[in-house]
């Protein structure tokens, strides 16, 4: 009658030294988890030799119960740190992977300077298909930025060929439209040896810019790809296509007519690019994230410190995200701003010809920007 009195004043704290070891292998490493299972042994000894029941049935069972639940404790701890291990191996070479398609993140030539983000899925170790990459060419700077449709190493591998392609013809396409085009043939031949009869179903947006040396305009060719933020001024205005140019790979789909822009790009200005991963990002009501309203605010920013605030804004808006986060600001700069100061030339637009003509495209805030649209 006695142990079983003692048994019943102590059953809960029995209850908890028995939870104690059990918890900390959700947390702790295997020696702590053993650390504390001999503490709540220690406990429970002092406990039960307190009601003179040491040595009786019931306290030994309690004891055998606290072995048990310490030892597998130790054992998880040991799983789950072996598997949290792997874990940071794989993310560390999927990190590593996706920094290889982007490129270096900040990059200066005499005419602009290239300053990125980049933030890693939070779906455990699933690469996605975002990529970049910047030349100097005959014919200015040349970039090449997007999103390949899907996520994994299928991903990966079809960025990495897009990203051969522009490599290879970047300096000598004579322009967008046909550097463009390179891009659709040759991603056509990746797909059809590749996936086979299902090659119709993949696609990539993109944009291709060229930004010319001797000319203060950025040239835009977007293949279905989320329209760039033009920072002037410290306003902010979104560049939609004045005409639609398919995304690559879906050209034989939805023809291969494709349209270039020609927008004022002068000293000071930024050219904001970015996937959909950042404007697809929601809190946790649902609510997308309000990106537009976010980079006006910045719009008179450095680029850097764009970037920076857009980082920050992201982590707190956002607890975790599904989609890879990249961006990238392009700064115009005066032809040798860093070796001299000289005065800045006034900027110069295209001249017209039979296949170049002047159409209006409104900001967001209701201003209007020249912009000169390319016809084939």
């Amino acid at each position: 009658m006695v142990v079983a009195n003692a048994l019943d004043d102590h059953i809960m704290v029995y209850r908890l030294l028995g939870a104690a070891p059990a918890l900390a292998a959700a947390t702790f490493s295997a020696v702590g988890t053993l650390g504390i299972g001999i503490l709540a042994v220690g406990v429970g000894v002092a406990l039960v030799d307190a009601d003179h029941a040491l040595f009786e049935t019931p306290g030994m069972v309690t004891f055998g119960a606290l072995a048990v639940i310490t030892l597998a404790g130790v054992h998880a701890s040991r799983e789950r740190q072996k598997q949290e291990r792997t874990l940071a191996q794989v993310r560390l070479v999927a990190d590593t992977a996706q920094r290889a398609l982007l490129g270096p993140m900040s990059q200066h030539w005499a005419e602009v300077t290239i300053d990125g983000l980049y933030r890693a899925s939070a779906a455990q170790a699933r690469i996605g298909g975002d990529f970049y990459e910047a030349y100097r060419t005959p014919h200015g700077v040349r970039m090449l930025f997007g999103d390949v449709q899907g996520k994994g190493l299928p991903a990966v591998d079809a960025a990495s060929a897009i990203l051969g392609s522009f490599r290879s013809h970047a300096r000598q396409a004579p322009d967008l439209p046909a550097l463009a085009q390179e891009l659709e043939s040759h991603m056509n031949h990746y797909y059809e040896d590749s996936v086979g009869q299902d090659a119709g179903e993949h696609f990539i947006t993109a944009l291709l810019v060229e930004i010319p040396a001797s000319e203060y305009v950025v040239r835009l060719l977007n293949c279905g790809h989320p329209a760039p933020l033009l920072l002037h001024d410290g306003e902010m205005h979104e560049l939609e296509p004045s005409a639609p140019s398919p995304p690559i790979n879906m050209a034989g789909l939805l023809g291969g007519d494709y349209h270039v822009d020609v927008v004022p790009f002068t000293v000071g200005d930024r050219l904001l690019l970015y996937t959909d991963g950042i404007t697809e990002s929601r809190d946790r009501t649902g609510t997308f994230y309000p990106f537009t309203q976010r980079i006006r605010q910045w719009a008179s920013q450095p680029p850097r410190q764009l970037l920076e605030s857009l980082d920050h804004d992201l982590a707190t808006y956002s607890d975790s995200h599904d989609d890879d986060l990249s961006a990238l600001v392009v700064h115009r700069l005066r032809a040798g701003e860093h070796e001299q100061e000289t005065p800045s030339p006034s900027p110069t637009l295209p001249q017209q010809s039979p296949h170049t003509w002047m159409t209006p495209n409104r900001s967001p805030g209701g201003q209007r920007r020249a912009v000169v649209t390319e016809g084939p």
